[in-house]
């Protein structure tokens, strides 16, 4: 490709989808709307990107201000109108190659189409290229009028196009037309400029049209021509909650076929969602409700077990992840078994396991073999090689050794109300059921830790502590209290 420059339409409020969030910040399987078109348009080898953005602005130009430039309509007059506030922007100041229109809250376009307008312009010297879709009910969508008869000679007659007819300004026999405006354009950065300065608002909507930039290019004698899609799906737009849960659909049976074509087993693919950028090794298995989200990796021989939801998340070799499973920017090394288990930046190193029933926050590391059993809460830190936490305990700030043993019920008292503390447990002690460590606090190696102890004083390594009250028995009491009660 040569020098190209797109301009993405995300200024849009979206009304139809009764939210406060602007609607393309919306997301299809974890990633926004405008992201999808951003990244197909990147992926198809342009750099140079500008967003037109106005309503819910500062919702949106977060998602975009890191790798395009922003342009913002401060009134929603137009298509014509958002293109000409990203012409007036500095990034596209002077530029005179081929400039590339989308919908932001088209999602389903794919990069070789975009390439394949570029180049259809290009190789045909047209002033424009409109992709177009033949849809069944057509309703809604601008009409595609061709006049084949007056086609310039510089473009070929067959694809050439007069002009677009919005549904609100169509007769009825251009309403009849069947071949759609899919809302992408393709134009010579210059003559678009030029044609731009024209449009006016002589319309239903007294709105600027960039579909009359079509009209006005043919009239000055400049070629116009369609590229129709050979997937209509791909020009779908996004206006309700109903066309989101379809655009989820279809880019879900897009990314689980190629992951198919790659090798991976889906017992039933339309009950497996993964994200965009999921990487899966052949001869993986994906049983159905598994959810794949983020940066997602999962190695050969691995089986992916039902109701699992991964997010951000790197899985190694011959890992089982079990049902109701939710991992959020998580790693996990080779052969992990993870079952029942919410992991939100956690590390699973090899042959760690965790749940069923467990709860990895935030900086959690789960070392070589280590365990986190049922019930356990596990919050910033981590558990040595081959150590286990077995049930019902809660560790914070903590870095505990190899081979340690925590017993049921116990806790690292990290938070006394205003700071937080930090524990460290040395390698192979053993903690009874039911200790408390009240953090700030150092068990040593090689430590015994009677159970239902509350541990406030470092231990030495190789000691035995115990800190509870001790046992008293009254024989004869309960009879004795029953005849004093009566």
């Amino acid at each position: 490709m040569g020098e190209h420059a797109a301009i993405i339409l995300a200024a849009g409020a979206g009304t139809r989808l009764k939210s406060k969030k602007p609607k393309v910040a919306h997301e299809i399987l974890g990633k926004p709307l405008v992201r999808w078109v951003v990244d197909a348009a990147k992926e198809a080898g342009i750099e140079r990107i500008v967003t037109v953005v106005g309503h819910g602005r500062d919702q949106v130009v977060p998602l975009v201000e890191a790798d395009t430039a922003i342009a913002v309509q401060e009134e929603q007059r137009g298509t014509a109108h958002a293109v000409l506030c990203a012409l007036d922007d500095q990034s596209l100041s002077g530029f005179d190659g081929t400039i590339v229109i989308l919908s932001g809250d088209c999602p389903l376009v794919r990069p070789e189409t975009i390439r394949a307008m570029a180049d259809a312009r290009e190789a045909s010297g047209a002033a424009a290229v409109v992709l177009t879709m033949r849809l069944a009910d057509p309703f809604g969508y601008g009409r595609i009028i061709r006049e084949e008869a007056d086609a310039p000679d510089t473009a070929d007659a067959a694809a050439a196009i007069a002009r677009i007819v919005e549904q609100k300004d169509a007769t009825a026999e251009e309403a009849a037309v069947c071949e759609c405006n899919a809302g992408f354009y393709c134009f010579d950065a210059r003559l678009l400029a030029d044609a731009l300065a024209q449009v006016g608002t002589d319309n239903a909507q007294g709105e600027f049209y960039l579909t009359d930039v079509i009209a006005l290019l043919r009239a000055s004698g400049h070629a116009t021509i369609a590229l129709e899609s050979d997937d209509a799906t791909e020009c779908l737009g996004v206006n309700s909650r109903r066309q989101l849960a379809e655009a989820s659909a279809i880019m879900q049976a897009r990314i689980n076929g190629r992951l198919m074509d790659a090798g991976v087993t889906m017992v039933a693919p339309e009950l497996v969602w993964c994200g965009p950028d999921v990487k899966v090794a052949r001869d993986v298995v994906l049983h159905p409700h598994v959810t794949l989200m983020g940066t997602v990796e999962i190695g050969e021989d691995t089986i992916v077990l039902p109701l699992t939801t991964l997010t951000d998340t790197r899985i190694g070799e011959g890992c089982t992840i079990g049902p109701n499973t939710r991992l959020t920017d998580t790693r996990i090394g080779n052969g992990c078994t993870v079952e029942e288990t919410i992991a939100l930046e956690a590390t699973l190193d090899d042959g760690a396991t965790a749940g069923p029933r467990a709860y990895l926050r935030p900086g959690a590391h789960l070392c070589e073999g280590a365990k986190a059993g049922t019930h356990v809460e596990i919050k910033k830190s981590t558990i040595g090689k081959g150590s286990k936490v077995p049930h019902l305990s809660y560790i914070g700030d903590t870095v505990m050794g190899e081979g340690v043993n925590i017993g049921a019920g116990s806790i690292t008292c990290n938070y006394d109300g205003t700071s937080k503390h930090a524990t460290t447990i040395g390698d192979r002690t053993f903690i009874g059921s039911d200790t408390m460590m009240v953090a700030p606090v150092s068990i040593a190696d090689d430590v015994v830790v009677g159970a239902g102890s509350v541990i406030t004083k470092d231990v030495p390594a190789g000691a035995l502590a115990v800190a509870r009250a001790r046992e008293r028995v009254y024989d004869g009491w309960v009879s004795a209290h029953r005849e004093a009660r009566q």
